[in-house]
């Protein structure tokens, strides 16, 4: 979402006639810098999605660009989504395996037409086999979430879905809530700068005519 806004710093009214209207994405963008106070509602997903919900409000809380309300009514948007936190246990197989085999043989033979033959052969095989299987089991701890702005006219602004297997210093849930809530503050600031972009533009045209 941030390249989209990237892009719309481009847009101009200049590159429009009066009579066209924004486009979804810039309608969006518009709305989501208004947004000031944001109510985080209760994700589906159990208790686990519950457990996700405090910690979103403490990212978002600290990400200093929102503030975090417990009341639905105050807020400029509400956030919405499922969460999940999940223990499981990956397990891997191999197998390795050593083998010889060797074999060593001898033979004659002879005669004398009319009078006598005689014939000899020796032979001796060795085969030596080692196989060894081992199975393994890794425990992992994985969480994801998957989250929509929803605005009072009950319009998606912004969303975003973010998964973990755990930070170094957090754990899987508390890495997701991380991860929303920076990508949040980076696209509302990018937005903001669009919409001060936007609204310099008329009055540098009024003052060009």
């Amino acid at each position: 979402m941030l390249l989209l806004f990237s892009m719309l710093m481009f847009f101009s009214p200049l590159d429009r006639s009066p009579d066209d209207s924004a486009s979804p994405e810039e309608e969006a963008a518009t709305q989501l810098a208004q947004v000031r106070r944001i109510y985080i509602d209760i994700l589906t997903g159990g208790d686990d999605a519950l457990q996700l919900r405090d910690l979103l409000m403490t990212s978002l809380q600290g990400s200093k660009q929102f503030i975090v309300t417990e009341d639905e009514d105050r807020a400029d948007a509400t956030l919405k989504g499922a969460g999940a936190d999940e223990v499981f246990t990956d397990t891997f197989q191999s197998s390795e395996g050593i083998n010889a085999h060797s074999q060593l043989g001898n033979g004659s033979s002879s005669g004398t037409r009319n009078y006598a033959s005689s014939s000899s052969n020796h032979s001796m095989g060795l085969s030596v086999g080692e196989n060894e299987n081992r199975r393994t089991e890794e425990r992992k701890h994985e969480a994801i979430a998957t989250v929509r702005l929803v605005n009072k006219d009950g319009d998606v602004i912004w969303s975003a879905t973010a998964e973990s297997l755990g930070g170094k210093f957090r754990g899987a849930s508390a890495d997701v809530a991380d991860k929303i809530a920076k990508r949040l503050a980076v696209d509302y600031k990018a937005a903001k700068q669009l919409a001060a972009a936007h609204a310099k533009t008329p009055a540098v045209v009024a003052a060009a005519k």
